[in-house]
């Protein structure tokens, strides 16, 4: 019998959906020592792109069977943050959500998913197309970077804190207050304009109805009115928060009995004993849960690491009170960002370096070559990460390897 090429096509959310849910649960499969986590999208395959201003999601079939899926965003950003406007913008392609059935790898489905979605970019007159995934996922690194030739770009940091009972103490001397939406654009762009990816439609991010809002954080009595006229104080720093929970959820799958029996017992002893919420405790990571995403984090001034964490306790709290299913707080902030070490986090949940990879879809020179200049020239400190591609749960061609047995084993009350 001869080789029967995959037809790829758009996705129909009427004739699809069902079908697409049914691929990812079959894509749930891992080698038996890793733990993976998986994503849930509550009825909704293509909810990660939908809040992007240009997205499509294309599907492969085959045998009367849908075999692969994938999906992609475009936007325009700023790529050269040393050129004048508009010479530091660009058009490009997001590429996340590339499925195949376990059934139907190395045929080329995957290729073939990836080509289309490249065409597509192209049609729409993108400069670059990039990608993200674990630096330690050999099939996508090998399909990206060998075979389509993406080039290695950033490596950022994915930093993870589980929400906790037990509130975060937030410093006295330090004043928090929310920005209106415009306050916080006009803020974006005089700060972060010039930073690599930000979104030149960042009032469309900010006015999302999934954006909970900006906050500011400076020392108390310092200044009285924030931001007016243009007056900030010496040292301050700025976050939002995007509730991705409304969006998916993300569950933990394939972890040891054990595990699973200690979540399900201290989630009932901190309900008989309210004194146990008074210690550490890990989140029932086993059923469905949903994170809030920080974004767009500036500082300046010698005191901004402590008001940066002064303002990462503030989202803790206000997800501790407010959400009964955020069960995690994650920030991606650029590698060599000293702000960094100031961002709680659980090592075991984290990653350290992701992987950016991205590729010139144009032929002329001026583009080639500044593809090349990214990889010359030493990373930013700062890097923005936009929300609607929010980097967690978000991982290409297969799913997300979390943590080892043997680490979840050794999970204790006083882990963290």
């Amino acid at each position: 019998m001869g080789f029967q090429e995959a037809i790829i096509r758009s996705y129909d959310g009427l004739a699809d959906r069902g079908r697409v849910e049914d691929l990812e649960r079959r894509c749930e499969v891992g080698p038996s020592e890793r733990v993976f986590l998986f994503t849930d999208t509550m009825g909704d395959p293509i909810c990660r792109i939908r809040s992007s201003p240009m997205h499509k999601m294309l599907v492969a079939e085959l045998d009367n069977q849908l075999v692969g899926v994938i999906q992609g965003s475009i936007k325009v950003v700023t790529v050269h943050h040393n050129k004048p406007p508009p010479n530091d913008q660009a058009k490009v392609g997001y590429i996340l959500g590339l499925r195949v059935s376990p059934l139907y790898r190395r045929k080329g489905i995957g290729s073939n998913l990836v080509s289309k979605l490249e065409e597509w970019f192209i049609d729409n007159d993108a400069d670059y197309a990039y990608m993200a995934t674990e630096k330690d996922n050999l099939a996508s690194v090998r399909l990206f970077m060998t075979k389509f030739g993406y080039i290695r770009f950033r490596t950022p940091a994915i930093l993870v804190n589980p929400v906790r009972y037990r509130p975060r103490h937030v410093s006295s001397n330090v004043e928090i207050a929310k920005l209106k939406v415009e306050e916080a654009e006009y803020l974006y762009r005089k700060c972060m304009e010039n930073t690599e990816f930000f979104p030149h439609d960042i009032e469309k991010v900010l006015g999302n109805k999934l954006s909970l809002g900006t906050w500011v954080a400076y020392p108390r009595g310092e200044l009285r009115d924030f931001g007016v006229n243009g007056h900030l104080p010496e040292s301050w720093a700025m976050l939002s928060v995007w509730n991705s929970g409304e969006l998916f959820n993300l569950r933990l799958g394939n972890a040891p009995l054990s595990c699973l029996m200690y979540a399900k017992s201290w989630k009932w002893m901190a309900r008989v004993f309210p004194c146990f919420k008074l210690l550490p405790s890990m989140p029932d990571f086993f059923i469905p849960f949903g994170f809030y995403f920080m974004y767009g984090l500036h500082h300046e001034g010698p005191l901004s690491g402590k008001l940066v964490r002064a303002l990462c306790q503030f989202v803790h709290n206000m997800a501790a009170t407010t959400s009964e299913n955020c069960k995690v707080i994650v920030t991606e902030v650029g590698g060599c960002d000293p702000v960094r070490h100031h961002i709680p986090h659980w090592k075991l949940l984290s990653c350290f370096e992701d992987l950016w990879c991205i590729k010139a879809l144009k032929s002329e020179d001026r583009r080639t070559n500044s593809v090349h200049e990214f990889t010359r020239t030493h990373p930013t400190k700062s890097l923005f990460v936009d929300p609607r591609e929010c980097s967690y749960g978000r991982r290409s061609p297969f799913t997300q390897n979390l943590l080892s047995h043997d680490e979840l084993n050794f999970f204790g009350p006083f882990a963290a």
